[in-house]
C-alpha cells in the first residue's frame, strides 16, 4: 500500500514534468550526420526537439547500464566461484556427517576460576 502511494507521489509529478517539457519543445529540429556538407547532408533527420532529447537520454541510460554491467563482471565471477566452493564444502560436510554419524554433544567448558584480588 505504501509502495503504491510513494510510486504515485513520485510518478505523477514526473509525468507532469515530462509532458510539460514535451509540449514546450515541439519545434522541429534537423539532425545531420554529415560533417562535410552542411547544406545538403547525406543523411539528416527532422524530428521534434523533445523526441531527440528523449532518445539521447534513453541511449545514455543504456550505455551507462552496459558499462556498469561490464565493470561488475569481476564481482559476478568471484561470487560464482565462491558459491561453487561453498556448495562443494557443504557436499563434503554432508559426506563426513554420513560417514561418522551424528556428532555427540560436546562437554561444556570448565568454569573459569578467578584468582583472588591482590591487595
Amino acid at each position: 500500500m505504501i509502495r503504491k502511494i510513494v510510486t504515485a507521489v513520485i510518478l505523477i509529478p514526473l509525468v507532469i514534468v515530462i509532458v510539460t517539457f514535451a509540449v514546450a519543445n515541439r519545434q522541429t529540429v534537423t539532425v545531420s550526420f554529415d560533417p562535410f556538407d552542411s547544406t545538403h547532408p547525406a543523411y539528416a533527420a527532422s524530428m521534434p526537439l523533445f523526441v531527440l532529447i528523449f532518445v539521447l537520454v534513453v541511449f545514455g541510460v543504456i550505455v551507462g547500464g552496459a558499462a556498469a554491467w561490464l565493470r561488475q563482471g569481476h564481482w559476478r565471477r568471484a561470487a560464482r566461484n565462491l558459491d561453487s566452493e561453498a556448495r562443494e564444502l557443504r557436499r563434503e560436510l554432508n559426506e563426513i556427517r554420513e560417514r561418522f554419524g551424528p556428532s555427540a554433544p560436546a562437554d561444556p567448558p570448565p568454569p573459569l576460576i578467578m584468582p583472588p584480588p591482590v591487595a
